[in-house]
């Protein structure tokens, strides 16, 4: 009975009124995701703005983990090896 009267009243039987969630923040690969794409399109507000969303060593691994990611896709894709792929958009000669 206590908790019916509890919950019209916005607290629970101990007393406390419910926290309301914030929202959910950026994950680092959200923000390295978003970093990239405006860096590829020339986009300074969009950099500074996911640069923003996470911690700059939170925003470097996210970029390395999206670069090993892609350079595995291509790779794949290519049917090359993932070093003649990050040295080929590097523009370096391949091994």
């Amino acid at each position: 009975m206590l908790r019916k009267y509890a919950v019209r009243l916005g607290a629970s039987p101990r007393g406390e009124v419910p926290v309301e969630r914030k929202k959910r923040g950026h994950n680092i690969f959200e923000a390295a995701a978003a970093y990239v794409t405006a860096r590829a399109q020339d986009d300074q507000d969009g950099v500074d703005e996911a640069s923003s969303w996470v911690s700059p060593e939170a925003l470097s691994f996210g970029v390395g983990e999206l670069a090993s990611r892609a350079v595995v896709a291509l790779a794949r894709e290519r049917s090359m090896t993932p070093r003649a792929v990050a040295r080929d958009l590097l523009g370096l000669p391949v091994d």
